[in-house]
This record gives C-alpha cells, structure tokens and sequence, in this order.
C-alpha cells in the first residue's frame, strides 16, 4: 500500500503563498486519484482539491477557486498544492488523501482510502 507524506506548511502572513507537496511512497503515486483536505480546530474534515491519477481532471472547493492550484508530477512521485493569496481562514492541517479507485472521479472524504499525517499551515492577519 502507499505511504503518503505531507510538507511544506509553515507560518505565513495573509496574502502571501506556500506550496504544500504530497510525496508517495510503497506504491507509485500514478496509481491514486490525490486530494487535499484541510481541517481547522474545532471544524470538520474539509475538501480542498482534487487531481486524477494522470492530472487530466481537477476540482477545487469554492473556497479557495482562484488561488489554489493542485498539479502532479508522476514521475517524482508528487502532487502539489500551490496556495496564493493566503487568508487567515486558510489556517488549517492540510492532510493528502489517496483514492486507489482512479476510473472514478470522487470528492468525499469517505471516498479516500489513504491518508498522510498533515502539515499545519498557519496564517497571521
């Protein structure tokens, strides 16, 4: 089964960016449709984005439309969430979740069947 690691969260100032990658391990990463949730203290388990296995497809939530982007790159086992114009609402543990049923294009938090541990993400107003 995959092992999926979480990076790159850290303190930022409203308005500025992080880039948070997804590294895959055990199982190549072309296997799994990847999404990013995010869950705050208090609040539950939120979609962020999706990506198909082979990048072809990609879904945001409302919420961050226009300033995040997901990508992939298969070939170093990755997949990325590149988040712009950073809001203190952002603030969250930014968890990767892998959906081992790739010919499908599902969204729910239930619909993934492996998860990273998360990076914190914080952002100072």
């Amino acid at each position: 089964q995959v092992q999926l690691v979480e990076s790159g969260g850290g303190l930022v100032q409203a308005g500025g960016s992080l880039r948070l990658s997804c590294a895959a391990s055990g199982r190549t990463i072309s296997m799994y449709n990847i999404g990013w949730f995010r869950q705050a203290p208090g609040t539950e388990r939120q979609f962020v984005a999706a990506i198909s296995w082979n990048g072809g497809s990609t879904a945001y939530a409302d919420s961050v439309k226009g300033r995040f982007t997901i990508s992939r790159d298969n070939a170093k086992n990755t997949v990325y969430l590149q988040m712009n114009t950073l809001k203190p609402e952002d603030a969250a543990v930014y968890y990767c979740a892998g959906d081992s049923a790739r010919w499908t294009w599902r969204l729910g938090y239930g619909d993934y069947d492996y998860w990273g541990q998360g990076t914190q993400v914080i952002v100072s107003s």
